[in-house]
């Protein structure tokens, strides 16, 4: 390799905000929606609704830490400046790093169960195709993968848009049928609630890898916190829309039953093949696993730059501007991932790792607020109590996760 090149300030508000919106879209919905029916019935859009209040308390603490410290290696940076415990820090690194690279190979397998749709090939070699495909795409530049995934991002949005749009004559049954979709406070259908949550949140994934690039942002003590929050109220709206469309127009024993479920949705209420849906479906998922792998790489670059990694894996190319050994590594590890578990447990793991992140996080700035109150640069500044108890409520969703797998592996 040639003379080491920098990490480039490429990224505004806009592509900063359809990268975001790109991992969260194409994460959980397009795979997961019926899973969640599965797990909670009629009560999937509750779910999603209280995964959704989930991930947004960890947002704004990420919305926070990111203008006051705009660093690759984004956790292990808030959580070393917050606590001053580095190996809590590293740890922090390690969850996201790992949440990173499974969550991209829950989603290789998810393409694979959607292009299956299409095209009559071997799983393995949908995978590996696919896996080796994107760490070409993440190597050719942060810009050009920025501009990649806009597009994909904006044909996934709008195959949900479609979706909603195929089922809304479902929603003249809302009246009728909205007492099945709101729980009572007590009895059993909170433990569906709750495992569809565990699954749910996985969909909301994805604003924790905008801070990761945030080197590669300009002015990005300003402009994350503000990405962050319009992408995450794109994605609720829109994920609310397709959980309640979802269970009211496809009976729930089949949309558990489907690896393509946004398929069914978009037959029953059209009438016409789902094949553009599959197509759509199967951008989705893997511009998804293209955010991750650039994530993770950028995790690995930071943390070799900390000195918490061999130094070779902060090596970025001098024309590419990437970090090309660190993909290469990350793509490697997300392969064998890929090829050896299912899309609900990768996607369990995922969620457990970050929670332990998030958790990490908040408690790192809850500390540092009772430390330095003065609001960052942005003017964005959380009342102190918002940390703390994202602290407690994300290690608490952690440990349920964890003891939720084990009861399944």
């Amino acid at each position: 390799m040639e003379q080491d090149g920098q990490l480039q300030k490429r990224l505004t508000l806009p592509y900063l905000v359809l990268y975001g919106l790109g991992t969260i879209v194409g994460a959980g919905i397009y795979v997961l929606v019926g899973k969640v029916a599965g797990r909670a019935g009629m009560l999937a859009p509750v779910s999603f609704l209280l995964a959704a209040a989930l991930a947004a308390s960890a947002a704004a603490a990420y919305a926070e830490m990111s203008s006051r410290f705009p660093k690759t290696a984004a956790e292990a940076v808030y959580v070393r400046e917050g606590l001053g415990v580095v190996p809590l820090a590293i740890l922090a690194g390690c969850c996201v790093l790992i949440t990173g690279m499974v969550s991209s190979a829950a989603l290789s397998v998810g393409f694979a169960g959607y292009f299956k749709e299409l095209v009559v090939l071997p799983q393995t070699a949908l995978v590996v195709g696919v896996v080796a495909l994107l760490v070409g795409v993440a190597i050719w530049g942060i810009k050009e993968s920025a501009v990649a995934a806009a597009v994909i991002t904006c044909i996934e949005t709008g195959g949900l848009v479609l979706v909603i749009a195929s089922g809304a004559g479902e929603l003249d049954q809302l009246p009728a049928r909205l007492p099945e979709m709101l729980p009572d406070l007590s009895g059993a259908h909170w433990i569906g609630i709750l495992g569809g949550i565990f699954l749910a949140f996985f969909a909301f994934i994805g604003f924790e890898d905008m801070v990761n690039v945030a080197e590669e942002v300009h002015d990005a003590p300003r402009t994350m916190p503000l990405a962050i929050a319009i992408t995450m109220v794109l994605a609720i709206v829109l994920y609310m829309g397709v959980a309640v469309v979802a269970v009211l127009a496809v009976p729930l024993d089949e949309l558990a039953a489907s690896d393509a479920p946004l398929v069914l949705v978009f037959e029953r209420g059209t009438g016409l093949a789902g094949w553009p849906l599959t197509v759509i479906g199967s951008f989705a998922v893997i511009n998804g696993a293209l955010i991750q792998i650039i994530m993770a790489s950028r995790v690995v670059y930071g943390m070799s730059r900390q000195g918490w990694l061999p130094e070779w894996l902060a090596r970025v190319h001098p024309k590419t501007n990437t970090p090309v050994v660190s993909t290469l590594l990350v793509g490697a590890v997300i392969l064998g991932l890929a090829l050896a578990a299912d899309v609900e447990t990768l996607a369990q793991f995922t969620t457990m790792f970050t929670l332990s992140a998030f958790s990490l996080v908040n408690a790192a700035l809850w500390r540092l607020k009772g430390r330095d109150p003065a609001p960052p640069a942005s003017g964005f500044s959380l009342p102190r109590w918002v940390p703390g108890l994202g602290a407690v409520v994300s290690a608490l969703f952690a440990v349920l996760t964890a003891l939720d797998l084990a009861g399944r592996l």
